[in-house]
């Protein structure tokens, strides 16, 4: 790929700076990056694990400013609106072309919102920004073909507000992006997508709701009818379909809400998970976990989770890059 990767370096205080510069130095990065954040922070933390203040020539920076001093483990309100630059000038980055894709380091959601800005998480922030209408949180488990995929019509809901969020239209795209995605980003031929119910036992028949007969099986039938390039099945017990025995004959489960998929997910796969937004028009891929302050500037923070998602946007990158070129020489 002729453009680099963005590394946006997450919450300051955080272990974000740490797992970043850990990542860069380990030898298993496959693409050229640019490190989004404070550079004079990231020399910092370099020196402090011991690597020094020379990076590879692969590295760029792209340096954005600290309001403050970062102090690992103690959150500053007036750092919040530089993590949301660093967010901001990947993104803009991507859009016009710079970097390839977009990596995320984790950030702190709480301190943000007490700055006054408003911010739901990484993935409403780059749909606003792309201008699309509908984007869907996949994570997976791992970077291998088997690995456990789970992808989430509602995203950062309430509980109580989500049956009012799973709309025709919210699982009417939700199921078309993600065939979509796994057969573009993935190489996927015809993948095999299950989707879970909303309610216990999915609904019992409508005996302990009727969301899954109003409203998900119908749209499992309409994708069935017009996205042809999948295979859809459902509703099925949220409970039952992560058994191996179940899971493994799928590609992707798409469940209704957060704490519906991934806990089974991250219990599969915690710390080399990886958290997909599709739906963008750049790729864009995450850690799956937080900012863990307790143990920032430790040492002992682990960068597996972003080296697996640098792995996951690299090959969805090139794949896209390639579908490009093959488009260009076919007119």
């Amino acid at each position: 790929m002729s453009s680099s990767i963005a590394i946006t370096t997450g919450e300051p205080a955080g272990i974000g700076p740490e797992i970043s510069v850990k990542a860069v130095f380990t030898g298993r990065v496959k693409s050229p990056v640019t490190l989004i954040g404070d550079k004079k922070l990231l020399i910092k933390t370099s020196e402090k694990l011991g690597f020094g203040s020379i990076f590879p020539d692969w590295v760029k920076f792209e340096h954005v400013p600290l309001a403050h001093p970062a102090v690992p483990g103690q959150l500053d309100v007036a750092n919040a609106p530089y993590v949301v630059e660093t967010l901001r000038r990947a993104a803009q980055g991507a859009q016009d072309g710079t970097y390839s894709a977009v990596v995320t380091a984790p950030v702190q959601k709480s301190i943000i919102i007490e700055a006054g800005i408003p911010f739901t998480g990484h993935t409403e922030f780059f749909q606003q920004f792309a201008g699309v209408d509908r984007v869907v949180m996949m994570l997976t488990s791992g970077t291998s073909q088997q690995a456990l995929r789970v992808a989430l019509v509602t995203t950062h809901l309430p509980l109580q507000q989500i049956p009012a969020a799973i709309t025709d239209e919210a699982l009417d795209k939700t199921l078309a992006i993600c065939a979509h995605a796994l057969h573009q980003d993935f190489g996927i031929e015809r993948p095999r997508i299950a989707v879970t119910g909303l309610n216990p036992h999915a609904g019992e028949s409508g005996h302990m709701g009727r969301e899954e007969i109003e409203r998900i099986a119908p749209a499992i039938e309409r994708a069935k009818a017009t996205v042809h390039s999948a295979e859809f099945s459902g509703p099925w017990p949220a409970d039952t379909i992560f058994v191996p025995a179940h899971s493994k004959n799928f590609d992707c489960i798409v469940c209704m809400y957060h704490d519906q998929g991934l806990p089974a997910l991250k219990r599969e796969g915690f710390g080399h998970g990886i958290n997909i937004t599709l739906g963008l028009p750049w790729v864009r891929t995450s850690v799956d976990h937080g900012t863990a302050l307790d143990i920032a500037g430790s040492g002992e923070a682990h960068e597996g989770s972003l080296l697996a998602a640098l792995s996951i946007a690299h090959h969805m990158a090139e794949r896209r890059e390639r579908i490009r070129e093959l488009q260009r020489l076919l007119g």
